[in-house]
């Protein structure tokens, strides 16, 4: 639903806008009254921001019950507590009489109940402390009970810190209204050994005709779906398809069967757009979408299986644009690495995009990718149900599909799916659904394993789907709600693309395995190898 502000005082309206003043004070204090399971209950007025609509919300994984899930609040994360859930209270389904409670703590926090009642001034002699009425509710998140002129009517006044509090962890820096304003992110340097990764190389491959080319991650900034507009640019040259506009900058596209010769096949949904950066001059860059069939995989390679083009393919059909060829499983799966570096016409790419001086027209993000600030991290993009995840680049080894069948070992530990036997390795598969207690799914194409190197030890995650490779700039994240327990830290951060009404939530790979299922890993994997 479209978030819609309430006036929530109709007798007094600019009273919702503003604090009570000391003399108000003194005669009585104000409340919002709303309505909950067949109770009444109230916040205090100056405790409460706005009210909306019921929005749109994108559940977080082992959350607590009470937490419906995060929203978008005009470009702020709003955490959403259902009321009914806080205490225990029989569920309904939302209708169009509910509404949130936006509180104010420090950060905005929602409240969702049933229904709005009016806003109140209580003079103090009719709030009694809650040890003097009894009630089927916790009255640990109380503070006290506003009892109506006829004895009868009772309001129960809720304790909204202690409330919060019971379900989030609200560091000291934000109670104090110091609120960073992004996440730290888990980089390289915190999954993978340094001197692991100076031997290996990290491609990201894709189909085109058949046959598997990768760019290096360095040169690649995301993977997009293939724009549904793509405007047509006279007189350029066969395998420029056009322009299309990415995130407010114009992005020419480029097909690579059109590039390399290869037989034309009508676009699809299937196609991907590989954004790759291509240095123009020293300090400036330009951004090329290659449309690509599929993509097929992120890789994790040793420098050893990349070898230099062979001599004899020569600079014929395309094949001066390949700068390495990749050997895996054996020499059965050969990879063509590609060099975005001198495969385009940058004369070209500049008429294009209508540039007369590319200095003059480079963007925050091309100046990102020149190195000369760092704004923004690259993530993984995965789907599970209706929600997106991103986990760093640096922490995906490789992508790969879900063989037909996963082989079960007997005294596995429960959270392991089974084995797949990756290039000669046994690696253990968990199922992501299952770890983040979502219902389960039968086997599908569209799933896949993302291998990820933690704490040094390499384990496969079964997801519905891998969708893209992007960057995120760092000023669109903000920190995840400090969820109470260790296994609510799996979300360290809230990727909000207000403009793509998107969320996507950052995990911390550190979090994935608890301590006690990691050392259930390492003495299965040494069962496994003796």
């Amino acid at each position: 639903m479209a978030k819609t502000n309430l006036s929530v005082a109709a007798a007094d309206p600019p009273a919702a806008a503003r604090t009570p003043d000391a003399h108000e004070n003194d005669t009585g204090r104000q409340f919002v009254i709303f309505h909950s399971a067949g109770e009444m209950f109230a916040v205090p007025l100056a405790e409460v921001k706005e009210i909306i609509r019921v929005p749109d919300v994108v559940r977080m994984p082992l959350s607590p019950p009470a937490l419906l899930g995060l929203a978008n609040l005009r470009g702020t994360v709003l955490p959403v507590l259902d009321l009914r859930r806080l205490f225990n209270l029989p569920e309904v389904e939302v209708d169009d009489a509910s509404r949130v409670v936006v509180l104010d703590q420090g950060q905005p926090v929602g409240l969702m109940v049933d229904r709005m009642a009016n806003v109140v001034t209580v003079d103090a002699d009719r709030v009694e402390p809650v040890d003097r009425v009894k009630a089927t509710i916790d009255t640990d998140l109380l503070t006290g009970m506003i009892k109506d002129a006829d004895g009868k009517t009772i309001v129960m006044i809720i304790d909204v810190a202690r409330t919060i509090g019971r379900n989030f962890e609200v560091a000291a820096a934000t109670a104090a209204g110091a609120r960073p304003d992004a996440v730290p992110l888990a980089t390289g340097a915190d999954v993978v050994a340094p001197s692991e990764v100076a031997d290996e190389e990290q491609l990201v491959s894709f189909m085109v005709d058949g046959q598997e080319y990768a760019f290096p991650i360095g040169d690649v900034q995301e993977i997009v779906q293939l724009p549904e507009a793509i405007t047509p640019v006279p007189n350029a040259p066969g395998h420029v398809l056009g322009v299309t506009t990415l995130r407010s900058r114009i992005l020419p596209l480029v097909s690579l069967r059109a590039l390399f010769g290869m037989h034309d096949q009508a676009l699809s949904d299937a196609n991907k757009v590989v954004v790759v950066s291509v240095a123009d001059g020293e300090r400036n860059r330009v951004s090329v979408g290659v449309v690509m069939d599929m993509v097929k995989a992120v890789l994790r390679v040793n420098r050893a299986l990349v070898e230099p083009v062979p001599s004899t393919l020569g600079q014929s059909g395309g094949h001066g644009d390949i700068r390495a060829i990749c050997r895996l499983e054996d020499g059965r799966r050969l990879v063509s690495v590609l060099a975005a570096e001198g495969m385009f016409d940058l004369d070209v790419l500049r008429a294009v995009r209508g540039d007369d001086d590319a200095a003059a027209h480079t963007t925050q993000e091309d100046r990102v990718m020149a190195g000369e600030i760092a704004d923004d991290a690259q993530f993984v993009v995965f789907r599970l149900m209706d929600e997106e995840y991103g986990v760093p680049v640096e922490a995906v080894r490789e992508i790969v599909r879900v063989p037909d069948q996963l082989t079960r070992v007997p005294r596995s530990p429960a959270f392991v799916e089974g084995v797949i036997n990756l290039r000669g390795t046994v690696l253990p598969v968990i199922d992501q659904r299952r770890r983040f207690g979502l219902d389960e799914v039968e086997r599908s194409d569209r799933q896949r394993i993302m291998v990820f190197t933690i704490d040094g030890r390499d384990t496969g995650f079964i997801v519905d789907s891998v969708s893209e490779v992007r960057r995120i700039a760092t000023a669109a994240i903000s920190p995840a709600p400090e969820l109470s327990g260790e296994r609510g830290r799996v979300v360290q951060g809230v990727a909000n693309l207000h403009d793509q009404r998107r969320m996507i939530l950052l995990l911390d790979m550190a979090c994935l395995v608890e301590p006690e299922e990691d050392e259930a890993l390492s003495h299965f994997e040494e069962r496994l190898a003796a």
